[in-house]
């Protein structure tokens, strides 16, 4: 319909061969028609422009632009400079939405007042061929609506850069991504537009988030160099935010990098980021897998001159993470005593939020 509003849909692309024609194909296949699809392919060395090019001959919604290698945050800078819609909708060239997910997204801020800048959903994870395999946990917590900046510094709930629509006006107020960051980028805008505006959710799992062990989410060292600068600059500029909640979420983002840093087998790195977990807060001493994954760490590091080098199995990987993040879910569980902490400590935060 010609009352529509244009929306934006940027993608930032290198070496994405593998997967960029299933991230078109799930535009192409949204009920929401009047979008735009700016492609920057960031100096790819495959055929990720020759694809694209083969899908922008058939359908004119769909543009290409070429520029050196520079990064994730400059290459969506660039799309959404070269955009004119009033709304912009960034996904990663390895992830896919589901039809109804811009259409949703629309009606929610047509329908919302001028406070409202951003709008999410949740997301379902996905293994390299596109199965299915496991759910944000944030689903099972409710929405999380309003003045999000407390929330949003205990824990990054929006989960991935594919999950959000925002108003143009948002970045004409706070800026584009930051090109200082490598990544994080995504979870720094977000912080930047919470200070300004209201947040409003979609309720339903509308996102695919393609994970798996060459994606940009096992750099830990990186994210956590740009995590605690981002932090850092948030508390110069809101004092007013209780410092335990800067403690709670280190917490959170650290034995996150711990449990990657295991499943990547650099137990060196694991031990960096236990120290920096419990440097504040000792709530991950909580965690019954903690304890039998520091032990495998210890044996496999002195055993290893006299070890085939080896990935943790399966079974070990669940003992690092008790599934990878804390249980969320707002039924208690005793027997997950560091759960039930993440849980009553969400909680706090949220009520913080809504005040």
């Amino acid at each position: 319909m010609a009352s529509d509003p244009l929306v934006s849909v940027v993608i930032a692309a290198y070496n994405a061969e593998a997967f960029i024609s299933d991230t078109i194909k799930s535009l192409q296949a949204q009920t929401y028609r009047n979008f735009e699809a700016i492609i920057v392919d960031d100096g790819s060395q495959d055929r990720t422009a020759e694809i694209v090019r083969s899908f922008a001959r058939n359908d004119d919604r769909i543009k290409l632009i070429q520029q050196p290698n520079a990064g994730v945050p400059t290459a969506r800078n660039l799309a959404i400079q070269h955009s004119s819609g009033e709304y912009i909708a960034p996904i990663d060239a390895d992830d896919i939405w589901y039809p109804e997910r811009l259409a949703k997204h629309v009606h929610c801020l047509e329908t919302a007042d001028a406070t409202v800048g951003l709008v999410y959903s949740w997301s379902v994870y996905l293994n390299e061929k596109g199965e299915i395999k496991g759910y944000s946990p944030f689903g099972q917590l409710g929405a999380v609506e309003g003045n999000v900046l407390p929330m949003l510094v205990f824990y990054n709930f929006l989960d991935n850069a594919c999950s959000t629509t925002f108003r143009r006006d948002c970045l004409d107020q706070v800026g584009y991504y930051n090109c200082e960051f490598e990544t994080c980028e995504d979870w720094d805008l977000y912080l930047r537009i919470a200070e300004c505006y209201q947040f409003r959710i979609v309720p339903e799992y509308l996102i695919g988030y393609r994970q798996y062990s060459g994606s940009m989410s096992t750099k830990c060292v990186t994210m956590s160099k740009f995590y605690e600068l981002i932090m850092s600059r948030v508390y110069q500029r809101h004092p007013e935010l209780p410092q335990y909640v800067r403690h709670w979420a280190n917490t959170a983002f650290y034995n996150n990098l711990l449990s990657k840093s295991y499943l990547a087998g650099d137990y060196r790195l694991m031990f960096r980021w236990m120290f920096c977990s419990l440097r504040n807060d000792y709530a991950l001493l909580l965690r019954p897998g903690i304890y039998k994954v520091t032990l495998i760490a210890i044996v496999k590091t002195l055993l290893k001159p006299f070890l085939i080098p080896s990935k943790p199995t399966e079974i070990e990987s669940r003992s690092v993470i008790d599934q990878n993040q804390p249980d969320l879910s707002p039924e208690p569980n005793f027997w997950k005593p560091y759960d039930l902490v993440i849980q009553r400590r969400w909680q706090h935060v949220l009520k913080t939020t809504q005040i």
